[in-house]
């Protein structure tokens, strides 16, 4: 990987050369809590000054950019003795800018399923690979745990990621060749000894910021271990299941495909809609026999999942410990509190 230096005045001449040929999306405030911390969401923009790159988190992930919560696969017309499909991929480029590591991350991790696996989805692929990608470095928020699975620290899946260091500067992290070549369009410089070392002391910063751990490095096995332990029932009993868990993930992917036909038989299409774990109607099958009918089945198998189904089949957890599951969560279900009450009944 190439790293280059680049001053924040450039940045922003860089920022701008993306808007004039390339719709762009960037972290913006959209208003304020009630405790006054500002609201963040991932959303087009016009121009660099409505970007806000000092951002925490997104209350949605970038997930929506890549996988839309609604999206019409095929549409088709029947004739009297033929009938037409009509199939529409993405094509036009576009560039999201501001994206932390734990997002991009977990875009590696839906990458792991829609392009690597073993049924490539052909509309994954094609916003993907139509995406630019400019990561950022953030100091971590009060509630994310990135760093405890692995998810704070990203080494590809993107086209640019800037460090601040000090002087108004970024180190820049190049992981392509569009990305070497969009740099070129502004000034950067040869990295120096001592900009090697302020990234060093940087990283080391973001390191030594998060607040929120847990302890993932055996928890496949203990949720082989505590699969009947009544710490689900006790967190199930709160949850509403309303799947704004799912819908805030930026790695929850489950779906569901419907076919709709008008009433004259002369034209239909076939839609893909995410759906959640969480959700009572989620493994209810024709007949009517639901599989998991009561809350507490569904919420453990969400977190059976993210830590224990996604490393049998990939090697690494689905979670990038973002939160933001437990910021959204209506009931107060927090995943690493979850987690620490199966570590302390392991040890009772």
């Amino acid at each position: 990987m190439l790293f280059k230096t680049l001053a924040k005045s450039e940045f922003q001449k860089l920022v701008e050369a993306i808007l004039a040929t390339n719709e762009v999306i960037g972290p913006k405030q959209v208003g304020s809590r009630v405790d006054g911390r500002p609201i963040h969401q991932y959303l087009p923009i016009t121009s660099f000054a409505e970007l806000d790159l000092g951002y925490e988190t997104t209350e949605l992930s970038a997930k929506t950019y890549f996988l839309p919560f609604q999206e019409t696969l095929s549409s088709f017309r029947f004739g009297e003795s033929d009938w037409e499909q009509q199939i529409r991929y993405r094509i036009q480029p576009r560039a999201i800018i501001g994206l932390h590591a734990c997002d991009i991350n977990a875009l590696l991790k839906l990458d792991r399923v829609f392009e690597r696996d073993n049924f490539p989805s052909p509309y994954y692929i094609s916003r993907r690979r139509n995406t630019f990608i400019v990561g950022i470095d953030h100091m971590p928020g009060e509630r994310c745990f990135c760093r405890s699975v692995g998810a704070d620290v990203v080494t590809h899946g993107f086209d640019l990621f800037l460090t601040e260091i000090v002087g108004d500067r970024y180190v820049v992290a190049i992981d392509s060749d569009r990305g070497f070549n969009t740099l070129n369009l502004v000034k950067s410089e040869a990295l120096t000894e001592e900009d090697t070392q302020e990234y060093v002391a940087a990283r080391k910063r973001i390191a030594a910021g998060f607040k929120t751990k847990v302890d993932a490095d055996n928890l496949p096995n203990l949720l082989d271990l505590e699969f009947d332990s009544p710490v689900w029932k006790q967190w199930g009993n709160k949850c509403l299941s309303c799947g704004s868990c799912a819908m805030s993930c930026p790695t929850c992917y489950c779906y569901g495909v419907s076919e709709k036909v008008s009433m004259d038989f002369s034209e239909g299409q076939k839609e893909k809609k995410l759906h959640s774990c969480n959700l009572v109607d989620f493994a209810l099958v024709a007949g009517g026999h639901n599989f998991r009918p009561n809350r507490q089945s569904r919420l453990k198998y969400r977190y059976y999942h993210q830590h224990r189904g996604f490393v049998e089949a990939y090697d690494q957890p689905k979670c990038v410990g973002c939160n933001r599951c437990g910021h959204v969560c209506l009931a107060g279900i927090n995943p690493p509190d979850v987690i620490s009450d199966l570590q302390v009944e392991e040890r009772q």
